[in-house]
Order: C-alpha cells, then sequence, then structure tokens
C-alpha cells in the first residue's frame, strides 16, 4: 500500500475515533449506575492523546493493504491476526471443556465458601487453585484472577493491594485464583511447542471451563484480569479466547517497549522461548539480542496493539501504573478504532497512578468497572 493510502486511512481512523462514530449510546439503564459514574471518565483519553494512534500499523488493515470497512470484513482481517499470532507462537491443543475438579478444602471466610481445587491446566499441569463463591442463589457474574500463585488474590497472604479474588468475592462475584509459577511450558521446557505466554492464555481458556461449569456462575459473564505478570496472562488470555466477557489488565506493559526493562516480552519466560537457544535476562542489546517468537514479531512489524483490538468488543481496562502511562492512548485509540466499526462505544478504558504496585483506588476502579460491565451493564 502506498504512503499516501496510508496517511489517508490513519487521518480517517484518527477523524473516527476522536467523534466517537459508529458507537451506539449508552443505555440509559447503564448511564444511570452509580458504577458507571464513578468510572465514565477512564473511557476518555486525556486531550493531548485524544484520536491520536501513534506510528502502529492499524489493525483495520488486511494483510494485503486493504482498509477493513465493515464488519464482515473485520472478522476477516480478525481471522487473520489470531492466524498470525498463533502461528508465530505456537497452535493450541483442543481446550479442556469437560475439566476435572478435585475439591481438597472447604472453608467459610467472610460473606463467602472457600473452595481449594485442583484440576488440569493443560493435560501436562495440573494445579491447585482457590475458588470464592459468595453467598446467594442463582447464577453469578465470575472473574478469573491469575498471578504467580494463587494464595496472593485469594487473600492468603500479606499482599493486601493485589487480594483482588477476595475482595472481589466480598463484593458478590464467585472468583477464580489461579497461579503457575514464573511461567509455564508445554509440553515441557525442553521442547516446548508454545510460546510460555500463549501456554498461559491457554491454561486460562480451561481455567474458564471451570468457572463455566458451576452452578452459580453465569458463562456469558465471566471476565479475566491480573496485576504485572498476570496482567500481561490476562491480555493474552483475553484476546486469544473470546469466552472472557472482559478483561482487566494493571500495569502490564500493554506494548512491546524496549525503553523499559519490566515491559519484558522478549525473556524466554513470555514469548523470547527457543529452543537451544539462551539469553542473559535484561533489555535486547547487539550483545544479547532478541529471540523466539519476540524476535520474529518484531521484525514482523507486530506489536500488542493487535491483542488489544481482538478484544473488541468486549470490555477492557487498563489499571496503568509506571509501565502504562496515559501514552498508552495510542495503542489503545486503535482498539476503540475497532470497536466504532463495530456500532460501539464504551468499551475501552484506562486508569493511572504514579507506580507499578496498585492502590486502593486504583483497585475500587477495577471493581466498579467489573460491577458495570459484568453485573450492571446489559450484555
Amino acid at each position: 500500500m502506498g504512503d499516501g493510502l496510508r496517511s489517508w486511512l490513519l487521518a480517517g481512523l484518527a477523524w473516527f475515533v476522536s467523534l466517537g462514530i459508529g458507537g451506539n449510546a449508552l443505555r440509559a439503564e447503564d448511564a444511570t449506575s452509580d458504577s458507571w459514574r464513578k468510572i465514565a471518565p477512564a473511557f476518555e483519553p486525556p486531550e493531548v492523546f485524544a484520536g491520536k494512534l501513534g506510528e502502529y500499523r492499524s489493525p483495520l488493515l488486511l494483510d494485503d493493504g486493504r482498509p477493513v470497512r465493515t464488519v464482515d470484513q473485520w472478522q476477516q482481517r480478525r481471522k487473520e491476526l489470531l492466524d498470525y499470532w498463533h502461528g508465530v507462537m505456537g497452535a493450541w491443543p483442543e481446550v479442556i471443556t469437560k475439566p476435572q475438579v478435585e475439591t481438597l478444602e472447604t472453608k467459610r471466610r467472610d460473606n463467602f465458601t472457600q473452595h481449594k481445587i485442583r484440576f488440569a491446566l493443560t493435560p501436562r499441569h495440573w494445579t491447585d487453585a482457590y475458588l470464592l463463591v459468595p453467598d446467594g442463589e442463582g447464577r453469578r457474574p465470575a472473574v478469573l484472577v491469575v498471578y504467580y500463585e494463587p494464595e496472593t488474590a485469594a487473600g492468603l497472604n500479606d499482599q493486601k493491594q493485589r487480594d483482588f479474588a477476595y475482595q472481589l468475592a466480598r463484593r458478590g462475584f464467585v472468583a477464580l485464583s489461579v497461579g503457575t509459577g514464573a511461567s509455564i511450558y508445554y509440553p515441557n521446557k525442553e521442547q516446548a511447542t508454545l510460546q510460555p505466554l500463549s501456554a498461559l492464555a491457554y491454561a486460562a481458556a480451561n481455567s474458564y471451563q471451570v468457572l463455566a461449569a458451576r452452578p452459580e456462575v453465569d458463562p456469558r459473564r465471566v471476565a479475566v484480569m491480573g496485576h504485572s505478570y498476570g496482567g500481561k496472562w490476562a491480555l493474552f488470555a483475553a484476546a486469544l479466547y473470546d469466552k472472557f466477557a472482559a478483561v482487566v489488565v494493571s500495569d502490564p506493559g500493554i506494548v512491546f517497549d524496549e525503553q523499559r526493562g519490566n515491559v519484558n516480552y522478549w525473556e524466554p519466560w513470555y514469548l523470547g522461548y527457543e529452543q537451544g537457544v539462551s539469553r542473559k535476562a535484561g533489555i535486547p542489546s547487539p550483545t544479547n539480542p532478541r529471540t523466539g517468537a519476540y524476535k520474529k514479531l518484531v521484525a514482523d512489524g507486530r506489536d500488542l496493539h493487535e491483542l488489544l483490538a481482538l478484544v473488541a468488543p468486549r470490555p477492557l481496562l487498563v489499571s496503568g501504573g509506571s509501565e502504562d502511562s496515559p501514552r498508552r492512548w495510542l495503542a489503545l485509540n486503535h482498539a476503540v478504532a475497532v470497536n466504532a466499526l463495530l456500532g460501539q462505544k464504551y468499551r475501552v478504558a484506562m486508569t493511572n497512578r504514579s507506580g507499578h504496585t496498585p492502590t486502593e483506588e486504583s483497585n475500587e476502579q477495577i471493581y466498579q468497572f467489573l460491577k458495570w460491565c459484568l453485573a450492571t451493564r446489559k450484555q
């Protein structure tokens, strides 16, 4: 595609995003909800970034360079994106749609019941997790919370601002807290056929099935969320598995950024895995080059804004900190443009804090977002 056509398309998308054309009006019952009033400002970028798209290649361009102008064309483009990312990261095994779940322990806590359970994250990896079921009757929304280990999110240690599953259960959500350690390799570390972040997304898909099978859970209203490492995991899970109804990522680094050491997708436990090749931990350099899928993704000019676009039209919240400043709207605006094409507004939100560590305020914004998009907003 010529530079002139590309410039015209990008200018058109920027105008489209800045005006919000194509988005449906907010329903009256949504607009009057207390949760909406609390999180509504998060859906508007700062004026300096409104409608700006940065240097990212638009996800609304087909591989042959033609612009996507219809919903049917977006479905074609969506398949192109999924085929590309799975092709680079490895094809998943079949999702475990009939999980075998063992209950190891049950106890009462506050206003919910805690079940320690065991199930298969993959056909080769079993895990212990905590399922928190609030009191009440009927099917309810649920949230899969992913992190290094399940105790933190379940509120079973002293990391209080990371106890997301515990806080969500207290607020009436069924919550499943899952961990894997530093990463997961499928089928094993020596001969992995999946990049670790793709394996984690596959594990999240299998965890969704555990939640969806519960009689207390509405399978149409299951979100995934995580902080930092868990945020990377949650983003890939929602992008690659569309049964998740919403996603929250807390400061994972939502684009590749080799200026920031914590946005470390290049590491072998994320996207830099390559059989028989090792590299030192740290930012890529001439003496410590990129490896694995990450090397190809960068060489091909790909970035995570494509995964953000794949989440559309499901609600997405970036709870940004030191790694995801307001400047990340340059990537998020591409997801806004995809949602607009699909006739949707109020699907992409971002909050910001100064540091990487979650705060009471940033967590409350997360809970209000999930309450709005899972429990209040009409599906």
